[in-house]
């Protein structure tokens, strides 16, 4: 059977049974266009290899598209064709370690900023689009298709939450949100379009200009443009270069902060920082506590004054 029909059957019995396997479908459907139209008997192992390997240094990816295929092979053994797919009985290590970038309030003020500077009428996104999607990544701490998803429903205004619908666990959470950013939402309900087609619960609510739901690649081509305007980038040798999904670990960060200056109980408080994230397990939250000097200088004060009580007999 050729590799491209046992694709096509291994993502639709997935997705029948209830999986997204959104991400994993074009992975594979990326696979079969870089081998070719060969059967799958006919794959070789320099094949998986090349595919695998891709271009530049070695990162998680890697390991996640071996899991995809992984799964794709165990799939075509399973319709009892004895046949699967030749891949490396042994993994790389990883030779980058990624870092989210935090942001400092000094450069998420210059963002916003630049966001309005960078207004055009050719643009896809108007500025208000831009700053709004901004201020919902960082002020709510969305994911970015959580902010691109949204719906005039699930913006309750009356109430200053959102409704995350089947997010990344496939589980709905509310997020309630500051008056701040509820007046930002409010004022940019009022600018969209008054097309009643895009007034409907279900419409989206972030829009372009023609009213179009945003893209991620809209929204990522235009944050670049945002960063370059705002001299926001990265010069520590790091491969990746500031990105929309680093403001929501920069929320994460920053509330840490907080609660280490306000003395908070920041063990008891994880359990509710996951919960607000939308994490299943708390260990999930762990890749968001990156450690910045304002993190590590909050922490070692608030561990100075258990390991050395203040003196009151001096």
């Amino acid at each position: 059977m050729k590799l491209a029909q046992v694709i096509q059957s291994y993502v639709a019995l997935k997705q029948a049974m209830g999986s997204r396997f959104h991400s994993e479908a074009v992975i594979l459907k990326a696979f079969s266009r870089a081998v070719g139209d060969l059967a799958i008997a006919e794959v070789t192992a320099e094949h998986v290899a090349a595919y695998l390997a891709g271009h530049g240094p070695i990162t998680r990816f890697w390991h996640h598209k071996r899991s995809v295929l992984q799964g794709l092979s165990r799939f075509a053994i399973g319709r009892g064709s004895g046949i699967g797919l030749p891949l490396p009985a042994t993994t790389p290590k990883l030779q980058v370690v990624f870092t989210p970038y935090i942001y400092s309030p000094e450069e998420l003020q210059r963002l916003l900023k630049a966001a309005e500077a960078c207004e055009h009428p050719r643009s896809t996104l108007s500025a208000a689009t831009v700053r709004t999607l901004l201020l919902l990544l960082y002020g709510a701490a969305l994911r970015i298709s959580e902010a691109l998803t949204l719906t005039l429903a699930d913006v309750d205004g009356a109430a200053s939450v959102l409704t995350i619908r089947t997010s990344k666990f496939y589980k709905t959470r509310w997020v309630p949100i500051g008056p701040r950013l509820n007046a930002t939402l409010g004022a940019y309900a009022q600018q969209r379009p008054h097309d009643p087609r895009l007034q409907t619960p279900e419409a989206p609510f972030l829009l372009t200009r023609t009213g179009e739901p945003v893209t991620r690649q809209q929204a990522e081509r235009v944050f670049r443009r945002t960063c370059a305007h705002a001299a926001v980038c990265r010069n520590d040798g790091t491969r990746y270069q500031p990105r929309l999904h680093d403001l929501r670990h920069t929320w994460a960060v920053h509330r840490l902060v907080a609660w280490y200056q306000e003395g908070a109980d920041v063990q008891r408080l994880l359990p509710h920082l996951a919960t607000y994230l939308g994490h299943v397990h708390i260990a999930a939250t762990q890749c968001y506590l990156t450690m910045t000097p304002a993190l590590l200088h909050a922490a070692s004060l608030r561990f100075a004054q258990y390991a050395q009580p203040e003196n009151h007999h001096g």
